[in-house]
């Protein structure tokens, strides 16, 4: 059985490498570089430069650990850019030789949908190739959102994709947007040395996230001293040869040497061939699937974020997964959502995971929450790092439905709250588990043991 993935990135190579492991001849098409948005101008690029900033903060508070410096740490933004480059180039290499090694062809070029077997590739030399398919997984990803009104020019009003490929350091930046990119963006320029004001037009930071959950982003951003505008929006947008000036709409008056947007993404279906076969989308552009991620066309797929799931990496992956499993093997296997995590890496980071507080109260759930702040956990004081909490969210029967944690390495521990909502466990099963001591990782122990009024360790 011959399949075709039209993107690279992390949901169409995931997909390639599981259908070669299920016997599939797999064929990728990709006109850029793998690894696509994610490893290229997201995930890894921003991770690599949060990394320098660590370092950096470090060394500054290495004084409240008896450690002196002679001298002040320098940031060296050259080096730290093409440090990040080359972590990137690695990794793009790392997924060439998976791809050889599973006997995956990749064919270099823009992909267009004739009928629903064949695809005709526009070759990176300007040769044209058509590639027959039996079934086809469509994985092009998304590119950022930049309105007209933001007057978006790629030097002084920008996107992710630019601002990962700054050649200099700005000395000051307005970005509006404050999501994950926005807020990881905007912490690392702080940290190096721009001056960064952040506008967010809902009533907080991280909007997606519980309103305590924001409010302790918005502290650590105040004990940082970086600015920060909720519930505020942009009304006028003035690009000048030095800098940009952006009217908000409670009318105060912003200038920065450049401008971000970052206020989401679309799926990138531009030139794909949909109208060819009479794939259906959605008002917004995005693919409509089924259960099993088959399109409206028998035999063709879609995944990541051309479809109206949370657009994250881990999320494309395992569509691309579930999308293979059914197109190679003919299963039914469906694509759960139930516990998708989400994660800004920011200090302190935050994580959640399922169903918000929110979202319980209104659809009017009868839940309970258990919450154990860091600053309770003898680690966390040990490492100076004990602004945060962890929540959990439970339902009537005591199933956790949801959890957030904000704190030193809270995206590494939301993966044991994912497990929990995914396989519908409860409060009482993995509060009997042994975590152990000291760890930050205790946090979720005593939460769960105070959604039955039962923490050790807290005082109310």
């Amino acid at each position: 059985m011959k399949l075709v993935v039209i993107g690279g990135g992390p949901g169409g190579y995931v997909a390639a490498v599981q259908a070669a492991i299920l016997g599939a001849d797999v064929t990728v098409i990709e006109k850029g570089y793998l690894g696509g948005t994610c490893l290229n101008v997201g995930c890894i690029p921003t991770k690599a430069l949060l990394a320098c900033s660590d370092v950096l903060n470090v060394t500054r508070d290495a004084s409240k650990f008896g450690i002196d410096f002679e001298g002040e740490a320098k940031v060296d933004f050259d080096f730290i850019m093409k440090r990040k480059n080359k972590i990137v180039a690695q990794l793009v290499k790392g997924i060439e030789a998976i791809l050889k090694y599973r006997g995956i062809k990749i064919v270099k070029g823009t992909g267009k949908l004739l009928n629903s077997s064949e695809i005709e590739v526009d070759r990176e030399d300007g040769t044209k190739e058509t590639v027959k398919a039996d079934k086809i997984v469509l994985a092009t990803g998304s590119v950022p959102v930049a309105p007209k009104f933001f007057k978006y020019d790629g030097k002084r009003v920008i996107t992710s994709d630019e601002v990962l490929n700054l050649n200099k350091l700005p000395k000051s930046m307005i970005i509006v947007g404050g999501g994950p990119i926005g807020c990881e963006i905007g912490y690392f320029l702080h940290c190096v040395g721009t001056e960064v004001k952040v506008v967010e037009m809902l009533p907080h930071l991280a909007p997606l996230e519980d309103e305590d959950v924001a409010k302790q982003l918005q502290r650590a951003f105040k004990r940082e001293k970086i600015k920060y505008f909720v519930g505020d929006g942009i009304s006028g947008v003035e690009v000048k040869e030095n800098g940009v000036t952006a009217v908000l709409k409670s009318g105060k008056v912003l200038e920065a040497e450049t401008m971000l947007v970052a206020v989401g993404r679309r799926a990138y279906t531009d030139g794909l061939g949909l109208d060819n076969v009479g794939i259906k989308t959605d008002k917004r552009g995005r693919i409509i699937v089924d259960e099993y991620l088959e399109t409206n066309v028998k035999g063709i797929y879609a995944i990541g974020d051309l479809l109206p799931s949370a657009a994250l990496a881990h999320v494309a992956s395992r569509e691309g997964i579930v999308a293979v499993y059914n197109a190679v093997l003919n299963k039914k296997k469906k694509m759960s959502y139930r516990a998708v995590p989400g994660c800004i890496f920011v200090e302190p980071e935050v994580a959640s995971v399922g169903m918000k507080e929110s979202e319980a109260k209104d659809r009017g759930i009868d839940y309970k929450i258990g919450k154990f702040d860091f600053r309770g956990l003898g680690k966390a004081q040990a490492m100076g790092k004990f602004q945060g909490f962890v929540k959990i969210i439970t339902d009537e029967k005591d199933v956790i439905i949801g959890a957030a944690i904000v704190g030193e390495r809270a995206t590494d521990m939301i993966g044991e709250l994912t497990v929990a909502c995914e396989l519908g466990l409860t409060a009482e099963q993995i509060g009997e588990v042994i975590h152990p001591h000291p760890t930050l990782s205790e946090g979720i122990m005593e939460a769960l043991h105070d959604v039955h009024n039962q923490c050790i360790h807290s005082i109310k």
